[in-house]
């Protein structure tokens, strides 16, 4: 059977679904999918919002008869293929092939390390004490162990820590859980499904342990479909390089301390001391929490070198008392393992920047990481995936920049034949959206910006009645922004959201429950987020969102490209700005009825030459220049339909 026969106008769907849509793109979508998977080939498809573009994918792919992968870009996207839309696909036309889904490790409870933390000193300690009951009891229970089961337990909870799975703390087949372990078995369901449903860092943590350690957490496949594909570099980026950061080090410590309880072994204790001193002696960071800077090879000279070399010890006396008694205990050998991987780890690091890689260091809270990562990840691509794998799809609503895949394929090293598809969104945006690009405003780098920003936010809100996100590029323009117009906006009745105050799910319930809330949020919000319907009338972004030109690793890329003779702000810094600008576009029109705004408060998209491949690549919205014609139009466009 061919998936137009499922997904066309006369297919069973269109029977048992009311209101079913027929999309002659989607069957464009399904029908290259299947010949790419037919003639096991690398496919290439933007399509558009709205184009229906999951169904697109998993018809063909429970029709195949192969064992597919699908890796998503986020947990609602899993969530909703698992639990919307396969069952939806089995119910109304019978395609029930075996789906299993799979997340990261550290969502699956352990029981080798809940032993050992039940029968720890630790467990008597509040807030365990009790914590542990309702745990032990949900553990007798649990089909798959997964922490998202446990509701009694909050996210957060201070146990989980302690007590779930992760690619460190496995030990395999020797383990004693081995056979009643979650983990165990959902590997043996996912080795005999037909489809499994991953996201993006669990597959890229499979392909890196399946390079020369020849390990994986995935059962073999045919073919991957990767959903949310504009994701691919920066997340292969994190897994075929290496990190260690101070709770790393003090998860080890953890673990290592209660393993060795009673023995009076102080190896616990001198980890955590040269943690300590390590870290310290590093150059005192001055970025902004979670970017990162550069961590020269001469940083590690002085003291940092000698506190290096204690670090290194510290791991290696905890990994050869692991080695020496592994016979005595699983634990043992698992903190044994875990000691050298982190060595390996911090070694890389020291070595730094070899031309191929950039060494650097990061804070977020009170915690610090320092890491190497590879300045191009397409060799590695090609090598891992593309050449090993029979059929790869790449799928996103944004892979193009000005209508063209370039861009894409040469920062994933596809520089080989395959197939591509250029789906247009079924939106009509011209009638849909406004495209606000306000005159008179100055560049982001003027003192007066962030005032002039707030006028127009504050203007906008009042257009829509709120219901806007208030999207930026960083985190102290996000609350500066939301500092100045809060009284405003409060007083007008209007709840103010910002990211941060509360979880990110809770703070979109809020949203979307409130109606005319404004929501001031950063990256995290650009993509991946759906709001469908009158809560989101108006999305307000302040600056492109070109990388940070300080990073490290984006300094490194931009000097190869320089060497290579090639030119890095219109080669990659604007391309790469491009397909972000599109993402946050994005979050408006979600459906046919949609109806509002966007605004780009960057007066460079307009007076830059480079501007044009950002108007380029965004939808053909009807553009406005003044608030006099952003208002017209959000009156027509609402009498056009409800929204």
């Amino acid at each position: 059977m061919r998936a137009s026969a499922i997904l066309g106008p006369e297919g069973p769907l269109s029977q048992a679904i009311p209101g079913w849509e027929h999309r002659p793109s989607q069957l464009a979508m399904a029908a290259a999918v299947e010949d790419a998977i037919a003639h096991r080939g690398l496919l290439l498809v933007e399509a558009g919002t709205g184009t229906g573009k999951t169904w697109a994918y998993l018809v063909p792919a429970l029709l195949s008869g192969r064992r597919v992968v699908v890796s998503t870009g986020t947990k609602n996207l899993q969530d909703q293929i698992v639990q919307r839309d396969l069952p939806a696909l089995a119910a109304h036309a019978g395609l029930r092939g075996q789906v299993v889904a799979m997340k990261g490790l550290s969502n699956y409870l352990c029981l080798r390390r809940f032993e050992v933390f039940r029968k720890s000193a630790t467990a008597t300690e509040a807030p365990f004490r009790t914590q542990l009951p309702v745990l032990e009891a949900w553990k007798e229970t649990s089909p798959r162990g997964d922490r998202a089961e446990l509701e009694a337990l909050a996210e957060d909870a201070a146990i989980w820590p302690w007590v779930v799975s992760g690619a460190d703390t496995r030990i395999g087949p020797r383990c004693t859980h081995h056979e009643a372990c979650f983990v165990t078995k959902l590997r043996r369901e996912a080795a005999a499904a037909d489809v499994v449903v991953v996201n993006h860092h669990l597959f890229f943590a499979d392909l890196a342990l399946r390079g020369p350690h020849h390990g994986g957490i995935l059962p073999d496949y045919d073919v991957v479909i990767f959903d949310e594909a504009h994701q691919l570099e920066d997340v292969a980026t994190g897994f075929f390089g290496a990190s260690v950061s101070t709770g790393k080090l003090e998860r080890l410590a953890r673990d290592s301390e209660q393993v060795l309880a009673g023995e009076g072994v102080p190896l616990a204790g001198h980890l955590r001391t040269a943690t300590h001193n390590f870290f310290a002696a590093l150059p005192p960071v001055r970025a902004a929490s979670g970017n990162r800077e550069p961590l020269p090879p001469e940083a590690f000279t002085g003291a940092l070198e000698r506190r290096f070399f204690a670090l290194d010890d510290a791991l290696e006396a905890l990994g050869a008392h692991g080695r020496l008694r592994r016979a005595e205990s699983e634990s043992l050998g698992q903190l044994a393992r875990r000691a050298g991987q982190a060595r390996d780890e911090l070694a890389r690091v020291a070595e730094g920047a070899d031309g191929r890689s950039v060494a650097w260091q990061s804070s977020r809270g009170r915690g610090v990481a320092v890491g190497v990562s590879p300045v191009d990840v397409s060799e590695t691509l090609r090598e891992a995936l593309y050449h090993r794998t029979d059929t790869v799809v790449m799928t996103s609503a944004t892979l193009t920049t000005g209508g063209d895949f370039g861009f894409l394929r040469r920062r994933l090293g596809i520089d080989f034949e395959v197939d591509e598809l250029t789906l247009a969104s079924p939106f009509d945006y011209a009638t849909q959206a406004g495209l606000y690009l306000p005159e008179g405003l100055p560049e982001p780098r003027d003192p007066g910006f962030r005032v002039a920003a707030a006028e127009e936010i504050d203007a906008l809100v009042g257009i829509t009645g709120g219901g806007a996100f208030v999207l930026c590029t960083a985190t102290k323009q996000m609350h500066a922004l939301a500092d100045r117009l809060r009284p405003r906006l409060v007083d007008r009745g209007l709840p103010v959201l910002v990211q941060g105050e509360r979880p990110k799910t809770r703070l979109l319930e809020r949203f979307q429950e409130a109606g005319d809330a404004v929501l001031f949020a950063t990256a995290s919000f650009w993509e991946g987020v759906d709001v469908p319907g009158d809560a989101l009338r108006l999305v307000v972004i302040d600056k492109l969102p070109f990388d940070v030109p300080s990073d490290p690793l984006v300094r490194a890329r931009c000097e190869a490209m320089e060497r290579a003779g090639g030119k890095p702000f219109m080669e990659l810094l604007v391309p790469a700005a491009a397909l972000a600008l599109k993402q946050g576009f994005g979050r408006l029109i979600r459906s046919q009825r949609d109806r509002g705004l966007v605004a780009i408060l960057d007066p460079r998209i307009r007076t830059r030459r480079y501007g044009k491949v950002f108007l380029d690549s965004l939808p053909d919205a009807s553009r406005c220049y003044s608030r006099d014609e952003a208002r017209a139009f959000w009156a027509l466009a609402r009498g056009a339909g409800p929204a």
